[in-house]
């Protein structure tokens, strides 16, 4: 079996920011009031350009090592199906080469990064927690 270069830990909770994002729908309140309880907190759940949690996603991926993220890129190809485990190093040695300093653009790009980190992680015999709310170290 071969190792990560990134822990489960922070798999898991790039999977959980992933979900949040995922429920983000198109912008439908575009006179956005200056009091959200007025606005019943719809803004939250609508995707604008300056939302902090692409932000959060952003500044954690990269603050990744090339290697953590090259594992990343290889591990949603991997739960997408686009290899198996048995052929990892080929899926990791595509991920360094398309390599570009812009993981976190390309991931955030993929409608269902979470659940593919997901079946990534279960690929390696790993489990990812819903619980936790901030970054594993």
């Amino acid at each position: 079996m071969p190792e990560l270069a990134i822990s489960p830990e922070k798999v898991s909770f790039l999977i959980e920011k992933a979900r949040e994002f995922d429920v983000k729908d198109v912008v439908t309140d575009t006179d956005s009031g200056s009091n959200a309880s007025d606005d019943r907190m719809i803004d939250v759940l609508e995707d604008r350009a300056d939302d902090p949690v692409v932000r959060e996603i952003k500044g954690f991926i990269h603050g990744l090592s090339q290697d953590e993220q090259i594992d990343l890129v290889a591990l949603m190809r991997l739960g997408r199906g686009d290899g198996s485990i048995e052929e990892w190093s080929d899926l990791r040695r595509e991920a360094a080469e398309g390599a570009n300093g812009r993981t976190a653009s390309y991931l955030l790009g993929e409608p269902l990064l979470s659940d593919f980190l997901a079946e990534g992680l279960d690929e390696f015999g790993l489990t990812w927690a819903d619980e936790r709310t901030t970054p594993a170290g």
